[in-house]
């Protein structure tokens, strides 16, 4: 049976007075990992950051399981376990990568040694000098040195070579069946990410247009179509 970790129903939110979500439906379940693809534009990052609690929403609920974290500021809902990678990586460029790794779980950040060794190597080097793998790599250290139960992570393979993002995803892939952690990867390009996919939703201007099983996108939807 499938548990849904994180459902969203009839989602309203924007910038001011621009709407840019109109009643967005989403459920992600657990130990499973769900594209969100569309356009630059299409409202998937406004999405994430709602979801989070970096936005308002206008309208619409956000439950966690039973618990509405609708109106739930972003730390609490962090403390929770909803934890948003964003697209500017969101690490901390003036300090070394074992200083992010203890701020980001509070040790010396074993798991993610393990899972990325480049940053056991890099431990006393700025993670600002990091490549753009590297410092994505270090973002999605996070995920794995601490709690989570939903990972919303925004536009991954931005600016990356094919290779390390097959090896981003298949890190947030074995988290999911490993500790039952619900992965929401928002991308443009659905090609990179559908491979990776359990569940697929296609967002376009604000609205859900499609969501099923990677298979069924219609091929009016496939990759380079969207």
């Amino acid at each position: 049976m499938t548990v849904e970790l994180l459902s969203v129903r009839g989602l309203r939110a924007g910038y001011g007075p621009v709407e840019v979500l109109h009643g967005v439906d989403l459920d992600v379940p657990a130990g499973r990992v769900t594209a969100l693809v569309g356009r630059n534009g299409a409202g998937k990052t406004t999405l994430l950051r709602t979801v989070a609690g970096l936005l308002p929403a206008s309208g619409g609920t956000i439950r966690h399981r039973d618990d509405d974290l609708t109106r739930r500021p972003a730390y609490r809902r962090a403390r929770d376990g909803v934890l948003l990678v964003p697209d500017d990586r969101g690490v901390f460029a003036d300090l070394t990568v074992e200083d992010n790794l203890r701020l980001f779980g509070g040790d010396s950040g074993s798991a993610a040694v393990e899972a990325f060794p480049v940053l056991g190597r890099r431990a006393r080097q700025l993670a600002g000098t990091l490549s753009g793998g590297e410092q994505q790599m270090l973002a999605l250290s996070r995920v794995l040195v601490r709690p989570t139960r939903v990972v919303l992570v925004d536009e991954l393979s931005r600016g990356l070579a094919a290779p390390v993002i097959a090896q981003l995803y298949r890190v947030l892939v074995g988290r999911a069946a490993d500790t039952g952690t619900a992965i929401v990867l928002a991308e443009p390009d659905a090609a990179a990410v559908l491979p990776f996919a359990d569940i697929v939703y296609v967002l376009s201007r604000g609205r859900m247009i499609f969501a099923g099983e990677p298979p069924d996108l219609p091929r009016f939807w496939l990759p380079g179509r969207l």
